[in-house]
């Protein structure tokens, strides 16, 4: 599949775009990072900023544990007490139903694109066509009686029960599931709504987000596993050089140790708008002297994160704008361009800054996904 899941224009917001178009080309075209050595060329796309849970090691993998729905909410993100109530709602239907975490997700996602959260009556001349409740679920399609789709745990219910239908739901990228259920005109629009769906989550179902489903048990997500939030980590590694350290104040990510050809997995779901050798020759080693990232891919996530993987052995096995999941071989470890041997550089930048401007720390974010980066007996 091909396209812009990401950048749609939501069901209630018309005519609006996150990226206008030709940047995707002219990011393309644009100088990369010189990864390790921190020189930049800023690239910067949108204006929307990313909702990220400050959720780091703070809480669980969840727990077996029914949510409340009753007593007081806080406020999340743009979303007040009675919104994040019916999130509540959405989340204790599914863990009645014993849906994975992932569902809990997409869910809330859906219901935030769908109804900002809101339990909407009929609505008048605002009504898209008979639409109704926390899903805009239409009595005309099949979905139930609007009695029965103005009860938040019925409309909930026949959400889940759609989205178990759908075949391998939780490997799909976010927005492909919810339309899968949803059937939407704007169907690339729910994927926006991914990073803040998970902080609900986390912060409602203690970090369940950041589980997986083992047995009949909720476990923090190990490597190889994509966590209920759809990140997962891209090498099983130690960390070799940290971010922005005292001996390397421009290095703006960090380095993951993983041997020669060693499969590099895209740590979530996205657009890849950078795959491209930025050396002179990136089809043998680099070293220290040699500038640049050699073999490199960008990829653009839900909620503008940027995720940017340096020094491929090879020419990468994705191609700009292709759409990749979460946990895809995008390419395989070497040690190309500014490299004294064989390593992941890893990158996450947000509010689709591909600058220094733009990066931030990878292993408290991807401890806040559940995707912690490290070797597989070391993850969170």
């Amino acid at each position: 599949m091909s396209g812009l899941p990401l950048l749609s224009t939501p069901l209630r917001e018309k005519g609006r775009r996150f990226l206008r178009p030709g940047v995707i080309a002219a990011v393309t075209a644009a100088l990369a990072l010189l990864c390790c050595g921190g020189a930049v060329t800023a690239v910067i796309f949108g204006d929307l900023t990313t909702n990220n849970s400050p959720l780091t090691n703070a809480l669980g993998c969840g727990s077996t544990k029914t949510i409340s729905i009753t007593g007081q909410f806080p406020r999340i993100g743009p979303y007040a007490e009675d919104k994040i109530r019916n999130a509540a709602v959405i989340i204790r239907t599914g863990q009645q139903l014993k849906v994975p975490p992932r569902g809990w997700v997409i869910a809330v996602a859906t219901a935030m694109q769908e109804s900002s959260l809101t339990n909407h009556g009929d609505l008048g001349d605002r009504n898209d066509h008979d639409s109704l409740g926390l899903f805009q679920q239409r009595p005309s399609q099949g979905w139930g009686t609007p009695d029965q789709i103005m009860d938040p745990v019925y409309s909930s219910t026949k959400f889940y029960n759609k989205l178990l239908k759908v075949k391998n739901w939780e490997s799909l990228p976010l927005t492909v599931a919810a339309q899968r259920v949803q059937i939407s005109a704007y169907p690339n629009a729910y994927a926006k709504h991914e990073p803040t769906a998970t902080r609900i989550v986390n912060e409602l179902a203690d970090g369940a987000a950041r589980a997986v489903v083992v047995g009949s048990q909720l476990k923090c997500a190990g490597f190889g596993q994509i966590a209920a939030s759809g990140w997962t980590a891209p090498v099983s590694a130690g960390v070799w050089s940290g971010f922005r350290t005292r001996e390397r104040p421009s290095h703006n990510g960090v380095d993951l140790g993983a041997s020669r050809n060693t499969p590099i997995r895209a740590a979530s779901a996205g657009v890849v708008i950078v795959s491209k050798c930025d050396v002179g020759n990136c089809n043998r080693d680099g070293s220290p002297s040699t500038p640049g990232c050699g073999w490199f891919v960008d990829i653009l996530h839900a909620g503008q994160v940027i995720t940017r993987y340096c020094h491929m052995v090879s020419r990468p096995l994705v191609h700009v704008g292709e759409r990749v999941g979460a946990g895809q071989v995008i390419g395989y470890v070497g040690t190309s361009g500014h490299s004294s041997g064989p390593h992941l550089h890893f990158q996450v930048h947000l509010d689709g800054d591909r600058s220094n401007r733009g990066a931030i720390d990878p292993v408290p974010f991807m401890i806040s996904k559940g995707a912690a980066l490290g070797k597989e007996n070391d993850s969170a």
